[in-house]
C-alpha cells in the first residue's frame, strides 16, 4: 500500500503504527501550551496525536516533556574541526536533529570540490544537514583564498534537494555599493532564502542592504542593533559560539510580540564546548534560566527556524511532520533523555544508539602550499615611531584599531610582551605566492613562544602570533609539515599540536580526541602566558576582513570600515 494511504490509516487508528510514545507532556509550539497526550508514528512521520492508538513498539515517557528536534539556524561545521559524522555524533544526543550549514570555510580553501565533499559527507547521518551556498568566496578581494566562486559556479547547486538558499552575505559593502559580482549571486537566489551578515550596519546603509532581499542577521551584539534590524523586517539569529557569545546580551530583546522573528544559532563552536556545555540545548537552558517563557524558547529553537527556511515538515510535532523529537525531564535542569530522528530512537541519556554511516574514503587534495621560507620573512623594518595595533575584544570577532609606540630594536619591529604588543603574520598558503601580511596585536598576553593555525577566517591562510623570530618561523613550518593544523611552540619545542588534514580545517579523529587536543593546546598557551579564554578561535578571527575594525590578511592591514589597506606605521 502506498505510504500516504497507510499514514492516513494509522492516523485514523485503522491499523497499528510503528512507534507509540505514551504519556508525554507535549510542548506544542503551535498552540503555545503543554499538552498531556500520546503520539503515534508511522515509518518516519508523525501520524497522530491523542489517545487510543496502538503500535508495534511502545515507549512510555511517563510524564517526560516532548519537544520537536532542535534546529541550528546557522553553523559552519568545519569550525567544529570534525567531519560531519563526528559532528552529528556530538550534537544529536543533545537534541539537535537539523542544522543549516554554510560550507563557506571549506569553499574558501577548496571551492566547488569542498562543497561537494560536505554534501557527500552529510548523507546517511541521523542529522538533517541543509546547506546555504557560500556567497563570498573569497570573502573580499583584499585577501588570497584558495578558490573563487561566482554566481554561475554556485547556480547548479541551488537545484540540490538539501540546498535552501544563499549563505551570509558578508560583503555588505559590496551590496551597498552595488558590486556586480555580489548582486549576481543575490539575483540567482531571489526565490530562496538569503542570509545576512552586517555587523554594526545601520541607517540608510542597512535599509539598502535589506532592500537587496537579505532577510536575516546573526552578527548583532547589542539589543539596540538587533531592534533596529528587527524593525526593518529581519529575522534575528541569536548566536552563542565558542569565541563570539551574544546570547546573554540579546535575550533582553525577546518579547511575546517579537519572539517569532528570533532563533538560535551557534555559528562557530569547538568540540570541547559542545562536550562541556552543549549545543542548542545549552542556549535553550540559558534562555529559560533568564526568565523567558519555556514554550517561547522551544519555538525559537524549532518552529521559528523551520518557518524561516521553509522547512514545512520540521520544527513542530503535528501529523504529517517528520518524527524528529526530543524528551527531557524538566525545564530547570533540561537534561535530554530520548532523541528520535525520523521515528527511530537514535540517542538515549546522552549516548548514541546508531552505527555511524559507512561511506567510501573521500579523497581531498593537499591544501597547504607555501613558498619556501628563507628565514627573514618574519622581520618588520621600522619605518616610523607609532604603529597601528589590532586590539583584541574579549568574546567578539570585532577588534579595535589602536595606535601605540612601535617596539623597535636594531631598526626592526619586535614583540614587546611587557606591553602585550605581539607581532602577528598571515602567510598565504593556497598558491605559494609568498604573500605575508605583517602587523601588531594586543590582547593575547603571550610572554614567550608562538601560536599558529591554518584556520584563519575566511580565506584560511596560515596565521601566527608570537614573540621571537625563530619561534614564529618554527610554528609556521610545523603547520606546513602537518598539511594544516594548530600548533603551540616554545623556543624550538612543540608543546602541542593538532593535525587538520582536511582542507587545513578538519580532523579525521574522533570527537573526544579532537576535544582533548583542543584542551591541551589551550593549556599549552596558558604556559606561555596567554590570557584569552580560547586563543585558537580568537586568533582565527584576526584575519577576518568583513568584521570591523582592523584586521590582517596575507596582503596587509585592512581598515574594515573603509575597506582599504592601511600602513602599519602612522604618519606623525
Amino acid at each position: 500500500m502506498p505510504k500516504l494511504e497507510q499514514l492516513i490509516r494509522v492516523a485514523r487508528s485503522e491499523v497499528d503504527g510503528d512507534l507509540l510514545l505514551k504519556n508525554a507532556k507535549l510542548v506544542n509550539v503551535y498552540s503555545g501550551e503543554i499538552q498531556e497526550t500520546d503520539i503515534v508514528v508511522f515509518e518516519d512521520k508523525i501520524a497522530g496525536i491523542g489517545s487510543g492508538y496502538q503500535a508495534k513498539q511502545v515507549i512510555d515517557l511517563d510524564g517526560l516533556y516532548l519537544a520537536p528536534g532542535f534546529i541550528d539556524g546557522h553553523v559552519h561545521i568545519e569550525s567544529s574541526m570534525m567531519e560531519v559524522p563526528e559532528f552529528a555524533r556530538a550534537v544529536v544526543p543533545l537534541g539537535t536533529t537539523s542544522v543549516i550549514a554554510d560550507p563557506h570555510e571549506i569553499a574558501n580553501v577548496l571551492g566547488y570540490e569542498g562543497i561537494r565533499y560536505m554534501l557527500g559527507a552529510s548523507k546517511y547521518n541521523p542529522l538533517n544537514v541543509f546547506f546555504m551556498m557560500p556567497s563570498c568566496v573569497p570573502a573580499t578581494e583584499m585577501e588570497t583564498a584558495g578558490s573563487t566562486l561566482r554566481a554561475f559556479d554556485i547556480l547548479p547547486l541551488f537545484k540540490e534537494k538539501w540546498v535552501l538558499g544563499l549563505a551570509e552575505v558578508m560583503n555588505f559593502n559590496g551590496v551597498i555599493e552595488r558590486d556586480e559580482t555580489v548582486l549576481d549571486k543575490i539575483k540567482i537566489a531571489t526565490e530562496k532564502r538569503i542570509d545576512g551578515h552586517a555587523p554594526g550596519l545601520s541607517g540608510k546603509k542597512l535599509n539598502a542592504y535589506i532592500a537587496a532581499g537579505i532577510r536575516s542577521d546573526h552578527e548583532c551584539t547589542t539589543v539596540k542593533e538587533a531592534r533596529e534590524k528587527l524593525r526593518l523586517g529581519m529575522h534575528i539569529m541569536i548566536r552563542e559560539g565558542t569565541f563570539i557569545k551574544n546570547l546573554m546580551d540579546l535575550l533582553p530583546l525577546i518579547t511575546p510580540e517579537n519572539s517569532r522573528r528570533c532563533c538560535f544559532v551557534t555559528d562557530d563552536r569547538h568540540p570541547n564546548d559542545i562536550l562541556q556545555e552543549g549545543h542548542i540545548n545549552f542556549m535553550i537552558k540559558k534562555a529559560i534560566d533568564f526568565g523567558i517563557d519555556p514554550v517561547t524558547v522551544i519555538r525559537m529553537a524549532t518552529s521559528n527556524t523551520a518557518e524561516y527556511f521553509g522547512l514545512r515538515e520540521l520544527g513542530g510535532i503535528r501529523p504529517g511532520n517528520y518524527a524528529d523529537m526530543v524528551s527531557f525531564g524538566d525545564f530547570e535542569h533540561f537534561n535530554i533523555k530520548h532523541v528520535f530522528k525520523n521515528g527511530e530512537l537514535v540517542a538515549l541519556d546522552g549516548k548514541t544508539l546508531y552505527s555511524p554511516p559507512v561511506r567510501p574514503e573521500s579523497k581531498i587534495r593537499s591544501s597547504v602550499n607555501i613558498k619556501w621560507l628563507q628565514g627573514d620573512e618574519f622581520t618588520i623594518p621600522a619605518e616610523g615611531g607609532k604603529a597601528r595595533v589590532i586590539g583584541l575584544v574579549p568574546d567578539q570577532a570585532l577588534t579595535e584599531s589602536l595606535v601605540a609606540e612601535a617596539p623597535v630594536r636594531d631598526g626592526k619591529v619586535v614583540s614587546d610582551p611587557e606591553r602585550d604588543l605581539l607581532r602577528i603574520f598571515v602567510v598565504e598558503r593556497h598558491r605559494a605566492t609568498g604573500n605575508i601580511g605583517k602587523g601588531l596585536v594586543k590582547g593575547f598576553g603571550l610572554k614567550r613562544g608562538a601560536i599558529a593555525s591554518s584556520i584563519a577566517h575566511d580565506s584560511h591562510n596560515i596565521i601566527v602570533v608570537g614573540v621571537g623570530d625563530d619561534e614564529i618561523m618554527h610554528a609556521v613550518i610545523q603547520i606546513n609539515k602537518m598539511g594544516g593544523g594548530l600548533v603551540v611552540v616554545d623556543g624550538g619545542r612543540v608543546l602541542e599540536r593538532l593535525e587538520l588534514p582536511i582542507a587545513g580545517l578538519m580532523s579525521k579523529e574522533s570527537l573526544e580526541l579532537v576535544s582533548r587536543h583542543t584542551d591541551r593546546l589551550i593549556q599549552a598557551t596558558r604556559k606561555l602566558g596567554c590570557t584569552v579564554q580560547d586563543p585558537l578561535m580568537a586568533l582565527s578571527f584576526m584575519a577576518l576582513p568583513v568584521i570591523p575594525t582592523l584586521k590582517l590578511s596575507d596582503q596587509g592591514l585592512i581598515d574594515v570600515e573603509t575597506f582599504s589597506f592601511v600602513d602599519l606605521f602612522v604618519d606623525e
